[in-house]
């Protein structure tokens, strides 16, 4: 997944503005314009690292003239202990910055290394983990990014680039087949349309209605089984309700193509990350 630059540079300001407002009071009585100084970001337990472009960006949008470097890439497994990266600039500029940089860095972290875990899970099968829109106000493009960055794929960004017709959308069109023919009257030919349901007649209407893919929502894997049976490769199946670290794996030996789960970045922990400074040295 590719980052937006001018979408981080929104995304950075607003948190910014959030939490230094008028200016960071504290440091500016404190430390002097000229003094600079160098700070090491650490793991301080095992994780998969994302977000070290947007951290970087942090740094650079307070001082223009800050380095850094990166250790390792986003993707990349570390153990706890591992330097990460490290940042040289103003003082003033690394310790305004700091929570901004690692709260991005530690959430994001935090997503890639919890996806990671779900992508571990169902390994030799077919199944791809997807994430869902239960991405923090916000901050869906970083969220979503820690999930391409842990393994897994991003499912539609929003409700304007992919048709998903669920329960009460089929209920005020007066039923699957229904609600599609009103779709494909509106929407371009090219759009992939997905429609949930949730018992094996709703799997029959939903693919004689010619749809792209067929949600099966909080079935039991015996009946998501045979769901995929009468699918037969007609359209892509997407299990989702309820899957955890424990039942993915049973979830994904039902031959389902992709497995969806909230819990990604609705519940996600953040990964434990700290920032070190290192020596200051005084602006010559």
């Amino acid at each position: 997944m590719k980052l937006k630059k001018n979408e981080i540079d929104k995304i950075i300001t607003r948190a910014l503005k959030e939490d230094i407002g008028a200016g960071d009071v504290t440091t500016n009585a404190i430390i002097a314009k000229t003094k600079r100084s160098s700070a090491s970001f650490y793991a301080k337990e095992s994780g998969v690292i994302a977000g070290l472009a947007i951290a970087k960006s942090v740094f650079i949008k307070l001082d223009k003239n800050s380095k850094w470097k990166s250790f390792v890439k986003d993707g990349e497994r570390v153990s706890a202990g591992t330097k990460i990266a490290k940042v040289t600039g103003a003082f003033r500029a690394l310790l305004s910055g700091e929570r901004t940089a690692l709260n991005i860095l530690q959430r994001v972290s935090g997503i890639a290394s919890f996806t990671s875990r779900f992508v571990e899970q169902i390994t030799k099968t077919k199944a791809t983990v997807l994430d869902t829109r239960k991405t923090a106000p916000g901050l869906r493009l970083l969220d979503k990014y820690g999930v391409a960055a842990g393994g897994g794929k991003n499912h539609r960004f929003g409700l304007y680039d992919m048709i998903l017709i669920k329960d009460n959308h089929i209920k005020i069109a007066g039923g699957i087949a229904a609600a599609v023919a009103q779709i494909k009257k509106h929407v371009k030919k090219n759009i992939i349309i997905e429609v949930e349901t949730t018992n094996l007649e709703e799997v029959r209407e939903a693919l004689n209605a010619g749809v792209n893919i067929i949600m099966l929502d909080n079935m039991k894997n015996e009946m998501m089984t045979e769901a995929v049976k009468i699918i037969d490769g007609n359209a892509k199946v997407e299990a989702s309700g309820n899957i955890t670290l424990e039942n993915i794996r049973s979830a994904a030996e039902t031959g389902v193509d992709f497995i969806s789960v909230g819990a990604l970045t609705h519940s996600v922990k953040a990964l434990d990350i700290n920032m070190k400074f290192e020596n200051e040295k005084e602006k010559q």
